[in-house]
């Protein structure tokens, strides 16, 4: 194995394990604020006992994060100091203030574990407020600089330094905002489902249960919404793809020629030394409409690229197209579940709809895992799109294969770990007499 191939392996990794908590950390925090609402709107201690239940969970997840989260921050200078050295004036001020949101997120939530008999109910709630917002701003700031590295902007480049730097640049980048949007929708729609299929799953066991009925009612509030807009989010996210990395979004639908008229593609295995689609489904047109609102429209393809910049183009059509369609799902069973929610019907009353949440509990996340697949891999092989290749940024540190090794160790052992104490508060949880609970959250 190469060391740059170690390198992109470790850095693959220890994003795709993080992105989990992350995504985690920005929406069960507004789980934990809604339950708790609703109990100081009407009294009712079984909203309380519901907004504890999931913070003892939330800190079980925070704690990984942030150890997921240091090891990434490491991994940025020792594997990528090439990086660091050239983007470090855009992209530090970022990663400050992600820092600083992050301290604050931390802050609050201890607040907020060990205050509800310390503190008045009002400024309990206030904190948990306030680590939701702690959790969605280092969402925006981490996202920023990746979307920065996507669509490069705010500085000139002379002799292969930065100069002139604007570090503001990229929060006033449409592609920021784009993909801002899209992954703060995909961060509560995929909790948001993934808490429902649990609930659903101890619902279908005991239908009486009002802790899990109300649980279910409100994750599909938290990601019902948001997984019905995320369609609306990915059309415009994919317009500003197809602005600003049209190398991307040529690997995304498998197109290797320029065309009017482009097709949209569904499903198929691309082969990129017959630069054709094999066992795909192609809707004629369907891509210029989208893109472009007009059937005739021409699409640049992947040969309007040097063959040395494309992405790797399989890997990314077929994570597009595993995006696509978990999102697809989780529409339908948020339209259905609305269905239900307009006419007055309880949502635990459907047996089919719960076992449909409970099959598409963790969609959401392999549509994000999936997504950021797309995201990274179809930016290369540029760590910083046309401006510096990830081959030249990568450490001249031979042995990559250790570090890689051992962080694969570290991360199968965390998520064992995440695992076992997840299903044990689930399982105790659920074994609990669920009456009014009046002492305090320890």
């Amino acid at each position: 194995m190469s060391d740059l191939l170690a390198a992109r392996s470790q850095m693959a990794m220890s994003l795709a394990f993080h992105i989990v908590f992350a995504a985690l950390g920005i929406a069960m925090p507004a789980l934990m604020a809604v339950a708790e609402w609703r109990w100081m709107r009407t009294g009712d201690a079984r909203f309380l006992t519901l907004a504890q239940r999931w913070s003892k969970g939330t800190a079980i997840l925070f704690a990984v994060g942030a150890v997921s989260g240091t090891v990434l921050s490491f991994e940025l200078g020792l594997l990528w100091p090439s990086f660091m050295e050239r983007a470090g004036p855009l992209v530090g001020p970022l990663f400050a203030l992600e820092g600083f949101a992050f301290f604050t997120e931390a802050i609050f939530l201890g607040i907020y574990l060990y205050g509800w008999s310390r503190i008045s109910p009002r400024a309990h709630f206030s904190a948990g407020l306030i680590v939701a917002a702690s959790g969605i701003l280092s969402a925006v700031f981490v996202v920023a600089a990746n979307a920065w590295m996507n669509a490069p902007t705010g500085f000139e480049l002379e002799h292969g330094r930065f100069t002139r730097v604007d570090p503001w640049a990229p929060f006033r980048h449409p592609v920021a905002w784009n993909q801002i949007v899209h992954m703060l929708l995909a961060a509560f729609a995929a909790t948001g489902f993934l808490v429902a299929g649990i609930h659903a799953f101890l619902l279908l066991r005991r239908p009486d249960r009002f802790f899990h009925r109300e649980a279910l009612q409100t994750a599909l509030l938290i990601g019902g919404l948001p997984a019905l807009l995320q369609p609306i989010s990915g059309d415009l996210i994919a317009k500003s793809v197809a602005v600003h990395q049209p190398a991307k979004l040529a690997a995304m639908e498998a197109l290797f020629h320029t065309e009017a008229g482009a097709p949209f593609v569904l499903g198929g295995l691309p082969d990129e030394d017959r630069r054709t689609v094999r066992y795909g489904l192609f809707i004629p047109g369907g891509l210029s409409v989208l893109l472009h609102y007009d059937p005739q429209a021409v699409v640049p393809g992947l040969d309007a690229v040097p063959r040395e910049d494309w992405p790797p183009v399989a890997v990314v059509h077929l994570a597009f197209q595993l995006m696509v369609a978990c999102g697809l799902v989780l529409a339908a069973l948020a339209a259905w579940s609305g269905w239900h929610w307009i006419r007055g019907r309880s949502l635990a009353s459907d047996r089919w709809l719960l076992r449909g949440l409970v099959a598409a509990a963790p969609l959401g996340f392999v549509a994000i895992e999936a997504g950021w697949v797309v995201t990274e891999v179809g930016r290369q092989p540029w760590i910083i799109d046309h401006v510096v290749r990830t081959a030249d940024a990568v450490t001249p540190m031979p042995g990559l294969w250790l570090p890689m090794t051992t962080f694969t160790l570290l991360y199968l052992v965390l998520s064992a770990v995440v695992v076992w104490a997840i299903h044990r508060h689930v399982a105790a949880t659920d074994r609990r007499t669920l009456e009014p609970m009046h002492e305090a959250a320890a």
